[in-house]
């Protein structure tokens, strides 16, 4: 006997999808990936889909305009820069995000890579590991207690970060116009305008989203006004940092590191500016990971899909117009 609902997985960077299985399971549901993350084989399995579950695959207005069953796109993550919203909701499908996850371990995750940056741990230990026990190759290193850290963005993970900076001594500034002054206040953050971040910060961490106006905000013109020897984190998004002009920063020594776990393009190509460098520490975006964390996305994002199919609303749709417009939890196509 058929399923009842056929659901797509565009793409499953995970080990597996155990938990997704467990909660679409009660679904009467055929659960199935589709050949690779491309745009072919993703229509080609979504075409007949009444849902898909997508992690970093790029889901465009075409290929949206060939799922005509689709009624939810549930993205398996926090941000939708990969998903073309406006055309999802023009073609009655909700998107979905999992909203609340992995803000603990992203926040680690960027004071870990700001501490091995600035204190030059991996450097260290590959001084140590090629068998030279030599403290100078590894100085100077300066004092942490009472450095500027500049958080660009203050949503959830930052606002996180701050007090485990401010536990090391850090005096702690922060930029986002969509936050509200008293969430600085309660939190002991400066709040201040981007070129005043710029200027004041010995570190800056970048958290905040990626979108049209924050893509490559960090450019040649911004690292012109930093501080001559910052140090700069990225656990947000690649693209919101112009890779070229950090390379050119890093080569002048305005840029005196970078710790990235995200990158415009990902893995980098052999010819990155940002490859082969000592005082660069790149990861391939694990800032989100943890057994636990893993486990509250796969469940989350597949609860998304279950609360649509079954007729309920989404807890994180992105795009609300959409179920507000047919009067259901999901579209009818």
């Amino acid at each position: 006997m058929p399923k009842r609902f056929f659901i797509a997985v565009a793409d499953c960077p995970f080990p597996n999808l155990d938990p997704v299985h467990r909660v679409l399971g009660a679904l009467d549901a055929d659960i199935q990936f589709a050949e690779s993350p491309t745009p072919d084989a993703i229509v080609s399995l979504a075409r007949r889909a009444d849902a898909l579950l997508v992690t970093y695959a790029k889901i465009s207005a075409e290929m949206i305009a060939e799922m005509p069953n689709i009624k939810i796109i549930s993205r398996m993550g926090l941000g939708v820069d990969n998903i073309d919203v406006a055309a999802a909701t023009r073609a009655g499908i909700v998107v979905t995000r999992v909203a609340e996850y992995c803000t603990g371990e992203v926040s680690d995750h960027a004071l870990a890579l700001l501490l091995a940056l600035v204190r030059k741990i991996a450097i260290g230990n590959k001084v140590v590991q090629a068998g030279r026990w030599e403290m100078p190759a590894v100085v100077p290193i300066h004092r942490i207690q009472g450095m500027a850290l500049g958080l660009l963005g203050f949503g959830k993970i930052p606002q996180l970060v701050a007090p485990k900076a401010q536990a090391f001594g850090m005096k702690v500034s922060a930029y986002d116009p969509c936050v509200p002054e008293d969430v600085f206040r309660r939190l002991g953050v400066e709040p201040r305008g981007l070129d005043e971040l710029l200027r004041s910060s010995d570190y800056l961490s970048v958290h905040c989203p990626l979108t049209p106006d924050t893509r490559h905000v960090l450019n040649a013109e911004a690292f012109a006004r930093m501080k001559t020897g910052v140090f700069l984190v990225n656990t947000a998004r690649g693209p919101i940092i112009d890779e070229n002009a950090l390379g050119a920063a890093l080569d002048t020594g305005k840029v005196a590191g970078a710790a990235l776990d995200v990158l415009e393009t990902e893995p980098p190509s052999a010819s990155s500016p940002l490859l082969g460098r000592d005082n660069v520490l790149i990861q391939p975006h694990t800032g989100f990971y943890s057994v636990e964390s893993l486990l509250e996305l796969e469940t989350k994002a597949a609860e998304e899909v279950y609360r649509v199919l079954t007729g309920a609303p989404p807890l994180n749709p992105l795009n609300p117009g959409v179920l507000a417009a047919t009067g259901e939890a999901g579209p009818a196509h």
